[in-house]
């Protein structure tokens, strides 16, 4: 579920995985997979990232309960995905830009 903001300034929570698309005209538009419209504040990529953001949570949870989850966090750690909920490790003051 995300938080999104109405056209008329009222907040609402949506089930992400309904959408279907999302348009900008110059509106954000999201169109759901039952053909319901719906105009939002928000612009397409806040939309976006709100889904991304969420699925993340939602994939962290899971990956946080299987036995495995240290070869799991390994992997997702290649795609960039943090599931530890700790801050990235900084740079070690020898490293150098690449």
């Amino acid at each position: 579920m995300i938080e999104l903001t109405r056209l008329n300034g009222t907040p609402m929570v949506l089930n992400s995985d309904l959408i279907k698309t999302a348009e900008a005209s110059p509106d954000t538009m999201l169109t759901l997979i039952n053909g319901e419209k719906l105009i939002v504040r928000e612009d397409t990529a806040e939309v976006v990232e709100r889904v991304l953001a969420y699925r993340a949570r939602l994939l962290a949870a899971v990956a946080k309960r299987l036995p495995s989850y240290g070869e799991l966090q390994r992997a997702v750690s290649l795609t960039s995905l943090d599931v530890s909920g700790q801050p990235p490790p900084s740079d070690s003051p020898g490293d150098k830009p690449r």
